[in-house]
This record gives C-alpha cells, structure tokens and sequence, in this order.
C-alpha cells in the first residue's frame, strides 16, 4: 500500500521525538520497543504544522478515533495515547502499538495496513471523534 502523506503537530512531534530519544536509548526486547522505528519513520515523512493548523479530521495525540477493521468486518474506538496512559480495557491505545503508530496523522478516509503474524490487517478511518486541536485543548 502507497504512503499517504501525515500530518504531526510541532507539540507533538517534540513530545514523540523525547519518548523516541528515551526508547532508543534504553531499549528493550518489549513489544512497544519493536514500533520504535515504525514511529521514527512516520515522524521523518510527516507534514509538521503548528497546533492551530491541524486539520480537524487528521488523528493526532490523544485523538478518540472511528475504525473500521476491513479484516475483520467490524467497527473500533480507541483514543491514541502516551504508553504510560495506555489502557487497552478502555481502548486507549499507546502510539507505540501498531494501530496507534499506523493511525497518527492520517486522516478520515484513509486506509492504513501493517503486517500482522496472519498476514496483513487493513483499518479505515471513519471518523475523529474527538481531536484535542480542533477542540482548542493543545496541552494535554
């Protein structure tokens, strides 16, 4: 699948370029640790705007967000965050987990694929429920 282009805020490109100076320095055989370079990649193609320049329907930090799993034929909610507030019992999800780092600045409308032990899983994303910028919260 072709790489669309994504879009990071200045915020939240410094806050990830921290949690990936620290994951790389003291890496680990964890399974966050694996998405490292995934992450790092994304942050090296992505559109860096400021918060205020985001667009609405882009999947930031701490977006609540609708998928659809064209795997599996059904629907999800997750919100993206910080490893340290992950929660999957509440589906907040970590940027260092596949869908989350496979999610982060794409936009409604897009599919994302990553591989997966059976092969590969396909998301759409359907909808920004909730994204911090357009509600006027850029500190969270």
């Amino acid at each position: 699948m072709e790489h669309r282009d994504i879009y990071i805020t200045k915020f939240d490109l410094n806050r990830l370029t921290e949690l990936l100076e620290v994951g790389l320095t003291f890496r680990g055989n964890n399974s966050e640790s694996q998405h490292l370079d995934g992450l790092k990649e994304e942050l090296d193609r992505a559109h860096i705007v400021s918060s205020k320049d985001i667009p609405p329907d882009v999947v930031t930090m701490n977006s609540r967000v609708r998928l659809s799993d064209i795997s599996k034929g059904n629907e999800q909610v997750y919100t993206i965050v910080f490893p340290r507030d992950a929660d999957a019992a509440t589906g907040r999800i970590s940027v260092l987990a596949p869908v989350g780092t496979a999610i982060l600045g794409y936009r409604v409308g897009d599919m994302v694929e990553w591989p997966v032990p059976a092969g590969k899983r396909k998301l759409r994303i359907e909808e920004v429920l909730y994204q911090p910028e357009a509600a006027g919260d850029f500190h969270l």
